[in-house]
C-alpha cells in the first residue's frame, strides 16, 4: 500500500509553539493564584487544547474547573498568545520536508489549535499553500488522543485523492496523545522529539530528532512493510 498523503500536527511539529503556549497558560492562571511550571506542563498538559489543558491544570492543583472558570481563563490564553505570536519560529527541516512532500501527495493539519491561529501562523511563515485542508480543535468531535481529528484530516484529503483511507496517510506528531489518536485512525506515524524524550514517543512507527535530512523516499519505505 503506498503513501498517497500526509498529515501534520502543528503545534511542536511545524512551528515551535509549545513554550508560547505554556507561557499563555501560565499567565491566565496566574491571574487567578494558580502557578503552572513547564516541567508540568511539558509532561502533563501537552497535546490538550486551550480548555482541556485548563481542566487538567486545574485538577493538578485541586482547583475548581467550573465552565464559567474555563472559559474565563480560555479567553485570556487566545489573548496572550496572540501577543506571543511574533515569536513563533519554524523547526529546521520542516519547511524542506513541507514541500518535498507537497510535490507528491496532498497534505492536512490536525491539531488541536485553533483553525484561525493555524492559517495565520502558516500564512506568515509562507506555508499556507502546502495544504489543502486544515483540521483545528473546532473542526472534529472529539480532540486527542481521540482518532477524531486524523479521521476528518483523512476525510477532507479523500476529498482531492478517490479512494483515500487512512491507512493511505502517513502522519507527523510530537507527543504520546498525538500519537494515540493517528495510530487510533490507522495511519502510519512519524515522530519528532521536539517537545517529549525519543523514548516516550515508542507508540510511533519511526522516532527522529528532527526533519533534517528525512525524504520522501524514507517515508515510502514505512509503508513496504
Amino acid at each position: 500500500m503506498p503513501l498517497r498523503a500526509a498529515v501534520f500536527d502543528f503545534d511542536g511539529v511545524i512551528v515551535d509553539s509549545e513554550p508560547m503556549h505554556f507561557r499563555a497558560l501560565r499567565d491566565a492562571l496566574r491571574t487567578e493564584g494558580v502557578e503552572t511550571t513547564s516541567e508540568e506542563y511539558f509532561s502533563s498538559l501537552l497535546a490538550y487544547d486551550n480548555r482541556g489543558a485548563i481542566r487538567r491544570a486545574l485538577a493538578l492543583h485541586d482547583e475548581p474547573a467550573d465552565p464559567d472558570r474555563v472559559e474565563r481563563l480560555a479567553s485570556l490564553m487566545v489573548t496572550r498568545f496572540g501577543e506571543l505570536l511574533p515569536q513563533i519560529l519554524l523547526f529546521e527541516g520542516v519547511s524542506e520536508l513541507v514541500r518535498d512532500l507537497a510535490r507528491d501527495v496532498p497534505l492536512a493539519i490536525a491539531s488541536g489549535a485553533r483553525h484561525t491561529e493555524i492559517e495565520s501562523i502558516l500564512d506568515s511563515v509562507g506555508l499556507r499553500d502546502a495544504f489543502v485542508a486544515i483540521v483545528g480543535v473546532e473542526d472534529a468531535d472529539h480532540t486527542k488522543p481521540d482518532p477524531a481529528p486524523y479521521l476528518e484530516a483523512s476525510r477532507r484529503l479523500a476529498e482531492q485523492i478517490d479512494g483515500l483511507a487512512p491507512a493511505d496517510c502517513i502522519a507527523f506528531e510530537d507527543s504520546v496523545p498525538g500519537i494515540t489518536s493517528a495510530v487510533g485512525a490507522g495511519m502510519k506515524v512519524v515522530a519528532v522529539s521536539n517537545s517529549c524524550p525519543a523514548e516516550k514517543l515508542q507508540s510511533a512507527h519511526r522516532v527522529v530528532g528532527s526533519f533534517v535530512g528525512l525524504s520522501v523516499d524514507d517515508l515510502r519505505g514505512l509503508f513496504e512493510d
